[in-house]
């Protein structure tokens, strides 16, 4: 007897099929991503070696002209290259060979002028955000809804009650992302936390946003971010300052300037700020990465530490086809960490991207030193994916 395996995408569409579903379509991608460093006995060492491949499978469908469904599947394998060619992974734990689970799964509803979507989905504020980086991406339970009534305004409203990324549950135990057993479940975000938001580009040149959050019974914040772009010339500043329950606010500021030409070069330079009292910096999510102007393109979470002043410049161009970025960032922190004995780290990327039909493919080479008392690590990284 002839045995058929069916995929998770025919399931779905025949599920569709049954119930008359409209307007059903499947996308996905396959991604392939591997980091070497020098820290140990050099390039190429399996012990100091990092790989994973990532599958992801998504499906949205029409329930009637004004309700839409999503629901994206991840799969990540090393692909049994584990102790041959690499020792560690980009998510998950070093034991952990093969995990999945639905990082998205949500209903959105048009009415009118707005949108509500309810579920598991991948968010986007400065503050609690889903992170690009890896191979694998954190996600949220939540429900959102956008209003346009307002003439170039966006008004957001959020209400979040789980991740799984790293962010501190209602216990105030800390959750860490992609868990030990791989599967990548999901755990309360702090007591539930509530986030509004407004967008405004009434002057065309000027793009104006505001934030708050209230994390129950743990934090408050609030991020303003006022974006200038007029023939090329880019200039933006931000503020944020976060309220932890029965400590002082922390607060940050930063400021950017550049020049864009147009098709051909992007040039921006970038300062920043985090004050000396108790600060979360920039990011309540607790997974690393700051939404500040000055953060680096790789260990980014520098520029949100406390008491920390942080430089950046960077370039991005197109030559000869290819796609050139340029990072340089430097931290100093007036506060010693303990196990730390500098007070500055610095950080120099290029990154040279480019796409071929549906394969995006990009090489970083990454120079890192930071505040222990070891040598720079220079790092390559490659990242492959393939869009179907």
């Amino acid at each position: 007897m002839k045995l058929t395996k069916m995929s998770l995408v025919t399931a779905l569409l025949i599920g569709s099929s049954a119930f008359a579903i409209d307007n059903v379509k499947t996308s996905g991608d396959a991604k392939l991503f591997y980091s070497t460093d020098d820290s140990g006995d050099g390039f190429f060492e399996k012990d100091k070696a990092k790989g994973q491949a990532a599958l992801g499978l998504g499906l949205t469908a029409d329930l009637d002209k004004n309700v839409k469904a999503t629901v994206h599947m991840t799969a990540l394998s090393t692909l049994g290259l584990e102790g041959q060619l690499v020792n560690k992974v980009w998510e998950g734990t070093n034991g952990t060979t093969d995990s999945y689970w639905f990082d998205q799964a949500y209903l959105s509803a048009n009415i009118a002028n707005t949108t509500v979507q309810i579920g598991r989905m991948m968010l986007d504020t400065p503050l609690v955000k889903s992170e690009t980086w890896s191979v694998a991406t954190n996600t949220f339970e939540t429900a959102v809804a956008v209003n346009k009534d307002l003439p170039d305004t966006t008004l957001i409203g959020a209400y979040v009650g789980a991740s799984n990324g790293a962010a501190e549950n209602g216990a105030g135990g800390v959750i860490a992302p992609f868990n030990a057993n791989g599967t990548s479940n999901f755990s309360q975000f702090y007591q539930g936390a509530f986030a509004a938001g407004l967008v405004n580009n009434s002057v065309k040149p000027l793009t104006l946003q505001a934030w708050y959050y209230n994390a129950t019974h743990v934090a408050t914040a609030y991020f303003v971010q006022a974006d200038f772009d007029f023939n090329g010339i880019l200039a933006g500043a931000q503020y944020t300052s976060t309220d932890l329950e029965g400590q002082d606010a922390g607060k940050a500021a930063a400021v950017m300037v550049g020049y864009a030409l147009k098709d051909v070069a992007t040039f921006k330079v970038a300062y920043s700020k985090v004050g000396s009292d108790n600060s979360a910096g920039a990011n309540l999510s607790g997974s690393g990465a700051s939404s500040l102007y000055t953060a680096s393109w790789w260990t980014s979470g520098w520029a949100s530490n406390v008491d920390t002043e942080s430089y950046s410049v960077s370039a991005e161009a197109t030559v000869a086809g290819f796609d050139l970025g340029v990072y340089i960032a430097k931290a100093d922190t007036g506060t010693v960490q303990a196990g730390n004995s500098s007070d500055s780290a610095n950080e120099e990327t290029l990154t040279i991207s480019k796409s071929f039909a549906d394969l995006d493919t990009t090489v970083a080479i990454i120079r890192t030193d930071d505040y222990s008392a070891n040598d720079a690590v220079n790092s390559i990284q490659a990242y492959l994916t393939y869009n179907f």
